[in-house]
């Protein structure tokens, strides 16, 4: 890609989408510039992938084609107070800002920007990332399969209906907080039972991997496959009946239904 990519931010996020986009080799590292007031953190990335920092959100406009926003909601007006009078003609803005509508994004830039809004999650790192993409009436096919290439060097992408952006961030978004939760737990398990931490880890994390490999592969529904798993008065049944005693899925679907309230109240109060 021959375009030159401003990031501004190096929090989790924003480093994940900077491995992911560097690794991929999608871009060069000279082509890539990231911002933070943090100058330790900016030396370490500088130094892990030779890319162009800077100390000062206004350095990125006039470099960047691409200005991906990897901030916080609470400094979001901050930032786009800094940068909205310098950014250049043809600027496709990315913002991955939690609870922060098209509207809300389209409202605080000058009229007439590029805005595409994107939730990904931190697993970029890895180059499995899930990220979900809409966009403003300025955005056209190519800006869009643009965007689409810079979140698929790092995992997989869907284009969604915006109304539905709260729903992902608590159901990709944020997940992978309550799959760490669940590889944690299941690895305790395994402790409890003799396994050393190290195994227990490996094998729990293996295990979920796995499945779900075999659910985007098979494209089996995950209560077929749970029932494969389950033979009559075997272990497994014995294990899912604990689970639901213990409202297993109730208790992930009101955790979901949490995050995704929180993630509509984030953008209100924006």
């Amino acid at each position: 890609m021959e375009k030159n990519i401003g990031i501004i931010g190096c929090g989790n996020m924003g480093q994940a989408i900077l491995g992911g986009i560097i690794n991929s080799n999608m871009v060069m590292p000279h082509n890539v510039m990231i911002s933070n007031r943090g100058k330790d953190k900016l030396n370490y990335i500088k130094n892990k992938y030779n890319i162009n920092i800077c100390d000062s959100n206004t350095q990125i406009p006039n470099f960047s084609d691409i200005i991906i926003l990897a901030i916080k909601p609470n400094i979001c007006n901050d930032v786009i107070e800094e940068i909205k009078d310098l950014i250049k003609k043809d600027t496709i803005i990315i913002s991955i800002v939690a609870g922060i509508s098209l509207e809300q994004l389209s409202n605080k830039f000058n009229k007439g920007v590029k805005i595409i809004r994107v939730m990904p999650n931190t697993p970029a790192l890895v180059g499995e990332a899930m990220s979900a993409l809409s966009y403003n009436e300025f955005v056209n096919d190519n800006d869009v399969e643009l965007a689409k290439k810079i979140f698929e060097s790092f995992g997989k992408v869907e284009i969604i209906d915006e109304k539905l952006m709260d729903a992902v961030t608590a159901i990709s978004g944020s997940s992978p907080a309550y799959v760490y939760m669940f590889i944690e737990a299941l690895a305790d398990g395994g402790v409890l039972l003799g396994l050393s931490r190290d195994k227990a880890y490996k094998m729990a994390a293996q295990a979920v991997l796995g499945s779900a490999k075999m659910v985007l592969e098979t494209k089996e529904h995950p209560g077929k496959l749970k029932d494969n798993v389950c033979s009559p008065s075997g272990t497994t049944i014995e294990a899912v009946y604990t689970l639901e005693k213990n409202n297993f899925r109730g208790s992930i679907i009101s955790a979901v239904k949490q995050c995704g309230e929180k993630s509509q109240n984030m953008g209100k109060n924006n």
